[in-house]
């Protein structure tokens, strides 16, 4: 088990190993079977992890891991039986849960055929992106408490983890038809739109905000573009040095696009707006799913 920041990575050994210091190995005696004991402490993390402490890292000690109390039933082949059957049941889970994530793929895979299909089958001019976009540099100022913080993550908009900081008034607004991401992750895809029917928020003054020019570029056509293989291959294109320099509006302006008529943008853009709930509602599934695993072990050790 890890036991140093992040703690709670769990595993069986198959063979025998070594691990560094910032591993536990539990030897299980002959009246515990390895499996139920993998169970057990996956159910009980959370009251592990609440033991970690440090100032540094947190991490939770051998002598309190030691002191650490589980119950187990008698005799040994109840604990077996246990184990067995959840790993059946976790097996299923995780089986839904790989379904429930290629449906998302396949959702990713035809929003991307969608902007390709209204570049390749249609007139298309070139652009430098800085002559097409406009970057959102004012600060919301003092209305900065009437809206959300906004965050951008590789799966898009999200809550931000942080409230603001010392001057909330320099956040930024992120209203519908605004694209934004980290400059210091967008080569992974830390990139979010606030779309027509999302609560408008504002986001860290250290983020790139922007939107596409009015009748020019349409948001949501374009944020679907930047996420696509095509614009990863325009990021790629822009980014210097071994450690990658952060991704600034001034450098993302650099790059160039080939841009479709904005009636073409406009349907295709109508196609990738049909695709939301469709995405949603396997999202939602999928956070469903995984709650089941947890929702699994609590019903076998808390019966």
């Amino acid at each position: 088990m890890s036991s140093r920041a992040p703690i709670g990575h769990l595993g069986i050994a198959g063979c025998s190993l070594h691990t560094n210091q910032g591993c536990k190995s539990f030897v299980c005696s002959s009246e515990i079977d390895p499996e139920f004991l993998y169970y057990t402490l996956k159910h009980r993390m959370a009251d592990i992890q609440a033991l970690g402490s440090g100032a540094t890292f947190v991490e939770v000690s051998k002598s309190t891991l030691e002191a650490f109390e589980i119950s187990f039933p008698k005799p040994i082949e109840k604990q077996r039986q246990i184990a067995t059957r959840l790993k059946a049941q976790l097996a299923e889970a995780d089986k839904a849960r790989q379904a429930a994530e290629a449906q998302l793929r396949e959702t990713t895979k035809l929003a991307d055929a969608i902007v390709l299909d209204s570049i390749q089958y249609g007139r298309t001019t070139r652009h430098n992106l800085g002559e097409v976009l406009e970057e959102v540099k004012q600060g919301i100022g003092d209305s900065w408490a009437d809206y959300p913080v906004l965050g951008a993550t590789r799966d898009g908009l999200a809550p931000a983890k942080e409230p603001p900081g010392k001057k909330p008034e320099r956040y930024k607004p992120v209203f519908p038809g605004t694209v934004f991401y980290n400059p210091m992750r967008i080569l992974i895809g830390s990139i979010a739109l606030v779309d027509d029917d999302d609560t408008p928020g504002i986001t860290s003054p250290d983020y790139v905000a922007l939107q596409g020019k009015k009748g020019v570029v349409d948001s949501r056509w374009f944020y679907c573009w930047l996420r696509s293989p095509l614009g990863e291959q325009c990021i790629l294109s822009l980014a210097r040095g071994a450690v990658r320099e952060r991704m600034l509006f001034n450098r993302l302006a650099e790059g160039e696009i080939e841009l479709p008529d904005f009636t073409i943008q406009q349907k295709a853009s109508a196609a990738l707006a049909a695709l939301r709930p469709m995405r949603q509602a396997i999202e939602s599934k999928l956070n469903d799913i995984n709650l089941l695993p947890q929702k699994i072990l609590a019903q076998a050790f808390e019966m």
